[in-house]
């Protein structure tokens, strides 16, 4: 299988030897983004703008790789404090729909740059474009 790099200034530069997603058949993997600003490389302060911001910079990733947030079908959240869930969860909310991608989220002892969360995806594109219910795809 053919695998291809992603890559769009619309978000963060990787920290570290890895690409910001990788096409592989149907699948976009896209990796754990943190809430830092891409026009400023600063990472922003506070777990709601830091969420935000990491979903902002996944949106971007997945646009990039001509895919959109309907297109996720499994997020991973990983979360410095998960007494910071509830606040996260709202923020995620309100960019995903119904049906919501499958998700983990966990507690971790720490977190690249200092940062309060992070989040990864995996996405599925269809030759064609076909989608099932909410959007997703059914390929």
């Amino acid at each position: 299988m053919r695998t291809e790099a992603v890559f769009t200034p619309g978000a963060p530069a990787p920290v570290g030897p890895y690409s910001q997603a990788v096409k592989a058949g149907p699948f976009v993997f896209v990796s754990g983004q943190l809430g830092i600003d891409p026009s400023t490389g600063t990472l922003l302060e506070g777990v709601e703008a830091q969420a935000g911001q990491a979903l902002r910079n996944l949106t971007a990733i997945l646009a990039a790789a001509g895919l959109q947030a309907s297109s996720v079908v499994k997020t991973t959240v990983l979360l410095a404090d998960m007494g910071d869930f509830k606040a996260v969860n709202a923020i995620y909310a309100g960019f995903f729909e119904a049906p919501f991608p499958a998700r983990a989220a966990f507690a971790v002892a720490g977190l690249p740059l200092g940062a309060r969360i992070e989040i990864e995806a995996v996405a599925m594109s269809c030759p064609g474009g076909h989608a099932g219910s909410g959007g997703r795809p059914t390929c």
